[in-house]
């Protein structure tokens, strides 16, 4: 009543949707999670009750539901057996069950730890376990998004899950299980929930709209479900929403397909199957029409990318399972859609090969994926239907290679084609048949500094994937001088004579080795096979006994090597003693080192050694006792008094650097006097930088 004494109309009752309105009071009301309750109420019978509980799975599937049931379980006044309680199940009349179902119970407290996240408020929790429940048996601890707490908080509850007082129960419930520590989860039972089947979803969703007086048809529960994506809060609160928008008749409000469709922002799957449809008839002009039609209407492109992605995985698993348009049989485990759905899944997967539904799904998802972070999104999807199409016309990597392969092994072998002579300074392979008459030691290789481009040049000209045939020597009984031409027998043509090569294309060994004549092949028989000619005497004589050739050196290679201006020069003759001293202290190998690469310079009764070390380094190089041998080889150089300096990197060099002679007796010295390297110098002007020693001992 008001102040004047009136009363006031009745307010109607709040609300109350439908996923708080038909929420599962007892265990067996759980839908799809029947390894969870089963478990539960065996656990309650022989009263083998956990002090700590996790439950995780995906959303909207019965965690906190389950974690509430089981609290007003445990703490339920009636004993299990009694007229009230003949199981596990609360009773649901007494006093706790009532008041924990209303969730104002003192000793069941629920917190949401997503905001209850801190240490601080951990330890107040911890503090409180410590006391006895009120009233009921237990004190019940309900966190709910547990994988939200920080880890020092669950570092402070680790000693209370360890040793907990006996009436204190912790339950938690996680989407995300990995996010909570080991050490917590190895305290506690782990319970793992699975997402609900669309079978149950269909059932519960069907039950409640003859509940709610409600009419709806079976496409429309359908699309419900699957909207649900295997979350029952999900598809109860589209549900909810549906009814919310739908028209009413007599009272009683109607569901339609289209009218959820458009509810949701999804287009049927015909459209879906109409595109795939195109796609086997190679008709991109479709493709693109049915594409503009659905982003005209609105529709956005991730949705349709998201849509596409679904279809084409129902699809694949169709054609894996192998189901029909007619036989359905065994689907509903694999395909979590409505019968409907799954014939119009059947008849695209027959249009298509399970590698490329395979492919196309693989495209899809990248273009879904690409979607996210793109600006233009509709030239993105359109560009992605228009992959399937070309993606028809492709041929699979795997059968490419098996039509070669098969193609390879049927094909005869072609006749062998005239290839170009190989490098004369290539060594013959021997034969395939050697015999004790006809076999022959080959040329001990040597070193030489043009091999590597004798290497790239050995197999200019052949043909990729053949190899030179080895010629068959024929045995002559003595060693003669090699005639030019090499004669051959006359039913065997005769290349003609290649070039003689350049100075660079001959490889020029440091030791001469025996030089090897290589004998042209001849082509493969055309008509008939012929029997090779035996090769003239001389030929075969040569290989038989090979003899070095001799090296022809020009006079001024004969010539002694003179003094170069180098050598005359004090500064010079001084470095190359000093060096020399200094290797032969043997423990200052870095002082010779560091001296060779300095530049010495003598001006006006001064020694000026510019180094290329620092300041700091300097000193450490050149020690005293190096310093000391230093001096001493200068004097022993006999070039008078001379003053030492010797001057770090960090000051102006004297002079532009020389290049030293080498020391006599050494490798480079003796390279530099071979008459193949001096007429390389006199030739291309070349510089000896690397001198690798190959002779043998013998």
């Amino acid at each position: 009543m008001n102040e004047e004494g009136q009363s006031l109309p009745e307010q109607p009752m709040a609300y109350q949707v439908l996923a708080r309105k038909y929420r599962p009071k007892r265990f067996a009301d759980v839908a799809g999670q029947d390894h969870v309750t089963v478990t539960l109420m065996n656990a309650l019978t022989q009263q083998r009750i956990a002090h700590g509980y996790i439950f995780s799975g995906h959303r909207g599937i019965g965690k906190t539901t389950i974690a509430r049931i089981l609290a007003a379980a445990l703490n339920c006044r009636n004993p299990i057996g009694s007229e009230l309680r003949p199981n596990a199940e609360p009773c649901e009349v007494c006093e706790s069950c009532t008041e924990i179902r209303a969730g104002n119970a003192v000793d069941v407290i629920e917190i949401d730890a997503a905001t209850n996240r801190g240490i601080d408020e951990i330890r107040e929790l911890r503090d409180a376990a410590r006391y006895a429940p009120s009233r009921d048996r237990y004190k019940i601890y309900i966190l709910d998004e547990a994988h939200q707490i920080t880890d020092a908080a669950f570092n402070a509850l680790l000693k209370t899950l360890e040793e907990p007082p006996d009436h204190v129960i912790f339950m938690m419930a996680t989407t995300q299980p990995e996010d909570i520590p080991q050490t917590v989860r190895s305290r506690c039972q782990h319970f793992s929930f699975h997402a609900v089947k669309l079978v149950d979803i269909l059932g519960e969703l069907r039950a409640i709209a003859a509940h709610e007086q409600v009419d709806a048809d079976e496409a429309a529960l359908s699309l419900l479900a699957e909207a649900g994506d295997g979350s029952m809060r999900d598809a109860l609160s589209i549900m909810d929403q549906a009814i919310a928008s739908a028209p009413v008749t007599d009272g009683r409000a109607r569901l339609d397909a289209q009218q959820i469709r458009e509810l949701m922002g999804t287009v049927p799957n015909a459209v879906f199957e109409r595109i795939l449809e195109a796609v086997d008839q190679n008709r991109s002009a479709e493709v693109m029409t049915v594409a503009n039609q659905l982003l005209d209407a609105g529709n956005s492109p991730a949705q349709l990318a998201r849509q596409a992605v679904r279809y084409l995985r129902n699809c694949v698993i169709a054609k894996i399972s192998g189901i029909t348009p007619e036989s359905t049989e065994g689907a509903a485990e694999l395909l979590q859609i409505s019968p409907d759905e799954q014939r119009r899944t059947a008849r695209s997967a027959a249009l298509f090969t399970e590698e490329e539904l395979t492919r196309f799904l693989q495209t899809m998802l990248r273009t879904f994926d690409e979607l996210g972070y793109r600006q233009e999104q509709r030239f993105h999807f359109e560009l992605g239907l228009l992959k399937l199409v070309h993606l028809r016309r492709l041929l699979p990597v795997e059968q490419v290679l098996s039509q070669l392969s098969s193609g390879q092994a049927s094909s005869t072998p072609r006749p062998a084609t005239p290839r170009p002579t190989p490098t004369p300074s290539r060594p013959a392979p021997p034969p395939a048949n050697p015999s004790p008459t006809n076999t022959f030691e080959p040329a001990k290789p040597a070193f030489s500094p043009f091999g590597a481009d004798t290497n790239r040049k050995r197999f200019e000209g052949i043909e990729s994937g053949h190899q030179p045939t080895p010629p068959k020597p024929t045995p002559v009984p003595t060693a003669a001088p090699v005639p030019p031409p090499i004669p051959v027998a006359a039913p065997i043509p005769v290349p003609a004579p290649t070039p003689t090569p350049s100075v660079a294309e001959v490889p020029e060994p440091l030791v001469p080795a025996t030089p090897v004549i290589a004998i042209p092949e001849a082509p493969a028989p055309v008509a008939a096979p012929i029997a090779p000619a035996p090769v003239a005497a001389p030929i075969a004589a040569e290989i038989a006994e090979p003899a070095p050739e001799p090296i022809t050196i020009s006079a001024a290679a004969e010539a002694p090597s003179k003094p170069t201006p180098e050598e005359n020069d004090p500064a010079t003759r001084l470095q190359n003693a000093a060096v020399d001293a200094l290797t032969a202290a043997g423990s200052q190998t870095s002082a010779a080192d560091a001296l060779t690469d300095a530049t010495w310079e003598i001006s006006e009764g001064e020694l000026k050694i510019q180094t290329e070390l620092s300041k700091t380094m300097l000193r450490v190089v050149i020690n005293p006792e190096a310093e000391k041998v230093l001096r001493l080889a200068i004097r022993t150089a006999g070039s008078g008094e001379l003053k030492l300096s010797l001057l770090p990197i960090g000051d102006k060099p004297i002079a532009e650097k020389k290049a030293r002679a080498p020391r006599s007796g050494s490798a480079q010295a003796k390279a530099m006097e071979h008459p193949v390297v001096q007429r390389a110098q006199s030739l291309f002007h070349a510089e000896i930088r690397n001198v690798i020693d190959l002779r043998s001992d013998d």
